[in-house]
């Protein structure tokens, strides 16, 4: 059970990510036509993610006017690490939303003493409403989500990826480790949403990540639902969630030896030139 606390911060979260999804789901269909801009090469903002962004930030000041924002669109880059602080995702998978391919999701993470305590991702497409508080468990709407006892062959196993779409130079090194990883498991998906990859994870839906360069607001709220159900969640070097976070080179499985499998192939590639 959750306590008086955690109650409003889980209040707060839910109605932030819900009314930042309303917008989402209501622009979705005129998405193409919605103004975009480049803001670095291959990676997009839009009209939607500014508005979902201030409509997050305002529900999340209002309830807790001492904390920290640290948003996607408006992050100076100037957090010191001690204050409660927010990490707020308005819009994961820009890309996706302006081609109008459904996978896209909404993330607000909190954090204390240094660590994610609390953390909520939200498919606005879906409906599905993921949520966790550290050593409470991890959810999806009102269900508990199980502890994830996966114990396949790794040739069995489904994982996810997202390709480095910012850092094309890594392109080769990257593909080298893909086919290792591919021809080791049963398949690969790619969905462009990485809040929601590793949110399956936690669900049972996928069984693997990786990925190079990720940002805190991308993964913050879901390497704790994996930690949650017992997952394992790295960075390239084998360093623990908060290295991860504010490194985003992650590597996150439901099991020890698939995340060996992934790490190893990697490391071998890709940990020389990150």
């Amino acid at each position: 059970m959750v306590d008086s606390k955690e109650k409003d911060i889980l209040k707060t979260m839910e109605k932030a990510v819900r009314e930042a999804g309303d917008l989402i789901r209501s622009s979705y269909e005129t998405a193409r036509s919605s103004d975009f801009k480049e803001k670095a090469n291959f990676d997009y903002v839009t009209e939607v993610d500014k508005e979902a962004e201030r409509i997050i930030t305002d529900t999340l000041t209002r309830a807790f006017p001492g904390d920290v924002i640290i948003a996607e669109e408006s992050y100076d880059g100037s957090y010191d690490g001690n204050s409660p602080a927010w990490i707020i995702d308005p819009l994961d998978g820009t890309t996706n939303f302006i081609h109008g391919f459904p996978m896209v999701s909404v993330s607000i993470a909190r954090v204390e003493n240094g660590i994610v305590s609390a953390g909520c991702v939200f498919d606005p497409l879906r409906n599905e409403f993921f949520w966790a508080f550290r050593d409470r468990g991890a959810f999806i709407g009102d269900r508990k989500l199980s502890r994830r006892l996966w114990d396949f062959p790794v040739s069995q196993a489904l994982v996810a990826t997202g390709f480095p779409f910012r850092r094309k130079d890594l392109s080769e090194f990257y593909f080298q480790a893909f086919m290792e990883i591919f021809k080791a498991v049963s398949d690969i998906r790619r969905g462009g949403s990485a809040a929601l990859d590793l949110t399956y994870i936690a669900c049972g839906r996928i069984d693997g990540f990786w990925e190079i360069g990720l940002k805190p607001w991308d993964i913050a709220a879901a390497i704790l639902f994996i930690r949650e159900v017992g997952g394992i969640v790295t960075d390239f070097s084998g360093q623990g969630e908060e290295d991860v976070i504010w490194n985003g080179n992650i590597v996150a499985a439901a099991s020890l030896e698939l995340h060996k499998v992934i790490l190893k192939s990697v490391q071998k590639y890709l940990g020389r030139i990150i």
